[in-house]
C-alpha cells in the first residue's frame, strides 16, 4: 500500500512539473522593427588616408671642400637669409694653396716675359745672318741656325704662354676652394637640422656631406599622403581638404589638393599614389614629420534624400522573404551582408499603415560612410525604413537572430565601414 502511494505520488508531481513547463513556457517575443526617418540633408563623400607633413621646398646645405669645422653661425629652428654665413671651414690650407698658386702664376709670367726677350734676341740674329748671306759673308749654314733658333724661341714663347694660363686657372680654384670654406645660405628659410660641431672634421672626397637642412618657407607647407588605387579616380588638383594631428585633438586643418603625383608606389601588390595637400601654416604651429589623418572631399550633394547604411544592408526574416517571394540574401563577407534580391537593385524596406514590411526600390547615390543618398519616385521625406530588429536582452540569444541583425552587437563582426 505504501508502494503504491509513492508511484501516484511520483506520477502527480511529473503531472505538476509538466502542466507548469507547458503553461509557463518560454514564450515568443514579438519581433519589432527598428526604423529612422528618411532625411533631407547634405552628404559628403570623403576619401581618408594618413599622410606626413612637410615642407614644400626643403634645400640641403652642404659643402664642396674637405676640413674641419671651425665656427658654426645658425642651430635648430634659425631663420636665415640668403647669402648669409651659417658656417665656416678652417681656411688656412686653402689659404696656402692659393698663396702657392700665386707664386706659380708670378713665376710662369717671369718665364714668360723671358721668352719674349729670347724670341726678339733670335729675331735679330736671324736678321744680321740674312744680310750677311747676301754679302757672302758667311755661309748658309750658319743662316739655317739662326733661322732654327728662332723658330725654336718662338715655341718656348708659345710654352710659355700656356704656363702662364694653366697658373692662372690654378689660382681661381684655389681662390674658389677658399671661398667655399664659408658656408652660406642659398634662401631665405628656417634651419630645420644641423648635422655638423665645431671642430668635426667633414671629407667632401667622394660626396658633398649636408651640413644644414633649410625649409624655403614654413608658412606654407603640404602633407604627402598616399592615397589606394580604388580612391584616387575622384581626386583632382583643386579638391577641398582637411586633416588633423596628434598633437592638436580635436582641431581640423584646411588645406587644398596641389598635386596629384601620376608615379605608381607598389608596397608589397599594394598601389598608391602620392597626393600633395598645401595649406597655410602662419604661425609655424604643425611642424615638419607630424602625421596627419587627411579626409579629402571627392564629392557633395546638397538637399538629397539620404538613409543610414544599415537600412540598405537590412535583411528581412527568412519567414517574410518567402512569405513575400523575395530572395534569400547573399553575404559579402565576414559580418556584412547584401541586400541581392531578384532585380539586383538596392532597397529599402519600409512599414506600411498595417506594420507589414514593404520593400522599395531606389537608386544609390554617393555615400559619407555613414548616410547614402538615395533616389526613387515611392519614397520621401519622414518616411520610416527599417534598420534592424529590436530584440529585449535576456528574451533572444545573439545566435538566434537572422543574419544582418543585432545592431553591432555580434562579436567578430566587421565595422560598417560605409557602402
Amino acid at each position: 500500500m505504501r508502494r503504491v502511494s509513492i508511484i501516484f505520488g511520483v506520477l502527480a508531481l511529473g503531472l505538476a512539473i509538466a502542466g507548469y513547463v507547458f503553461f509557463n513556457g518560454e514564450r515568443k517575443v514579438p519581433v519589432r522593427y527598428r526604423t529612422v526617418p528618411i532625411e533631407r540633408g547634405t552628404v559628403i563623400s570623403l576619401v581618408t588616408a594618413t599622410g606626413t607633413i612637410n615642407p614644400i621646398t626643403t634645400v640641403q646645405v652642404g659643402s664642396q671642400v674637405s676640413g674641419m669645422i671651425e665656427s658654426l653661425h645658425a642651430d635648430f629652428n634659425s631663420k636665415v637669409k640668403a647669402n648669409q654665413v651659417v658656417a665656416r671651414i678652417d681656411p688656412f690650407p686653402y689659404q696656402a694653396r692659393r698663396d702657392q698658386a700665386i707664386a706659380s702664376l708670378a713665376n710662369a709670367k717671369a718665364a714668360l716675359e723671358k721668352a719674349r726677350i729670347d724670341l726678339a734676341q733670335r729675331r735679330r740674329e736671324l736678321d744680321r745672318a740674312k744680310s750677311l748671306i747676301g754679302q757672302q759673308f758667311i755661309s748658309q749654314n750658319e743662316v739655317d741656325v739662326a733661322l732654327t733658333a728662332s723658330e725654336g724661341a718662338v715655341a718656348q714663347l708659345k710654352v710659355t704662354e700656356a704656363a702662364v694660363k694653366q697658373a692662372e686657372a690654378m689660382l681661381q680654384a684655389a681662390e674658389l676652394d677658399l671661398k667655399y670654406t664659408v658656408i652660406r645660405s642659398p634662401v631665405d628659410g628656417v634651419v630645420i637640422s644641423r648635422l655638423v660641431e665645431v671642430g668635426q672634421r667633414i671629407a667632401a672626397s667622394f660626396t658633398i656631406p649636408m651640413l644644414f637642412l633649410i625649409a624655403e618657407d614654413v608658412t606654407k607647407m603640404q602633407v604627402d599622403t598616399n592615397v589606394s588605387e580604388a580612391d584616387i579616380g575622384g581626386i583632382v588638383d583643386g579638391k577641398a581638404a582637411s586633416f588633423t594631428v596628434d598633437a592638436y585633438p580635436g582641431e581640423a586643418f584646411q588645406g587644398r589638393v596641389r598635386q596629384v603625383r601620376n608615379a605608381p608606389i607598389n608596397i608589397q601588390n599594394v598601389v598608391t599614389y602620392d597626393v600633395v595637400v598645401e595649406f597655410e601654416n602662419p604661425e609655424f604651429r604643425l611642424k615638419p614629420g607630424m602625421t596627419a589623418n587627411v579626409s579629402i572631399v571627392v564629392n557633395k550633394r546638397e538637399n538629397v534624400l539620404k538613409v543610414p547604411n544599415a537600412a540598405l544592408r537590412f535583411v528581412p526574416p527568412k519567414a517574410v522573404r518567402e512569405e513575400r517571394g523575395e530572395a534569400g540574401s547573399k553575404k559579402t563577407g565576414a559580418g556584412s551582408v547584401s541586400p541581392q534580391t531578384v532585380d539586383r537593385q538596392w532597397g529599402v524596406w519600409r512599414l506600411d499603415s498595417t506594420g507589414e514590411l514593404e520593400r522599395i526600390a531606389v537608386e544609390m547615390g554617393i555615400s559619407d560612410r555613414s548616410y547614402v543618398e538615395i533616389t526613387a519616385a515611392e519614397i520621401q521625406e519622414g518616411d520610416q525604413v527599417v534598420t534592424g530588429i529590436e530584440s529585449p536582452r535576456g528574451e533572444r540569444k545573439g545566435g538566434e537572430l537572422p543574419p544582418g541583425f543585432g545592431g553591432g552587437q555580434q562579436r567578430g563582426g566587421r565595422r560598417d565601414r560605409g557602402m
